[in-house]
């Protein structure tokens, strides 16, 4: 009985997980435009998303800023832990607080502040701005994954390097750079996704004429979903069950190996 109640309540999470998807995936073959109605199976909506400009052009801003937010905040975040680990204990703990406070803030009041202070700068609203933006709240994240590598290096491996020759940049990226390289690449993708995700900030950040998936999706809301809507996020969920199915499977070969 216990076993089949556990059974069950783990069906039940992945009903709810995975049903809106299915259904989403589903919308997306289906000939006719009505939800409610299943007019038979077609390709014609992927053709249509990939003549449809306007989407392609929201998805490369989309990708682009996230791409480049995503690498800017890891630069930045990385340099920072390597600063904040360089002072005393009080400081470091006053300053992993303060930025922390980003991702305690609520997105509408960060969104409102970065809007007010572009408009103070004089920034004329646009790609820059969601950009500026992305990076801006992306550099918490980052901290938050390189700095507990930061905390597991031996400094004495840095000054031994120093001490054997090595400059300051050789040290740097053949001793300490590989110990931290799991969560800088960890504070990446972190931040690549935050940014893809992101949608409140964006729309306040964001100029007209310069759209991401979430905000075009959002003005299409108004006037009805378009289909191709649901080829173009079954194109993506597919992507990235397909990553994560090559990042995972080289970790699965090698403990099949290590058993055997």
């Amino acid at each position: 009985m216990k076993k089949t109640l556990r059974n069950f309540y783990i069906a039940l999470i992945f009903l709810f997980l995975y049903a809106p998807i299915v259904t989403l995936i589903v919308l997306s073959f289906n000939a006719s435009r009505s939800r409610a109605k299943w007019g038979g199976f077609t390709l014609k909506w992927y053709q249509s998303m990939f003549r449809n400009d306007a989407i392609l052009q929201a998805l490369s801003n989309t990708l682009l800023i996230a791409f480049l937010s995503a690498l800017a905040a890891t630069v930045i975040g990385t340099v920072a832990c390597l600063s904040m680990q360089a002072m005393k204990r009080r400081h470091r703990a006053v300053i992993m607080g303060i930025t922390n406070i980003p991702m305690l803030n609520a997105d509408i009041v960060t969104g409102i502040s970065l809007m007010l202070l572009f408009i103070t700068l004089g920034l004329r609203f646009g790609f820059m701005t969601i950009l500026l933006s992305h990076i801006t709240f992306n550099i918490p994240y980052v901290i938050l994954s390189v700095m507990p590598r930061m905390r597991q290096l031996n400094p004495s491996l840095y000054e031994a390097a120093l001490d054997l020759g090595a400059s300051h940049m050789q040290a740097f990226f053949k001793v300490v750079f590989p110990d931290i390289l799991p969560g800088v690449l960890s504070g990446f993708l972190m931040a690549f996704t935050m940014s893809l995700d992101d949608f409140i900030i964006t729309h306040f950040t964001k100029g007209p004429g310069v759209d991401t998936l979430s905000t075009k999706i959002y003005t299409e809301v108004k006037k009805g979903i378009k289909p191709e809507m649901y080829a173009l996020s079954t194109l993506i969920f597919v992507t990235v069950l397909i990553l994560l199915f090559l990042v995972n499977r080289p970790s699965a070969v090698k403990k099949e190996t290590q058993t055997s």
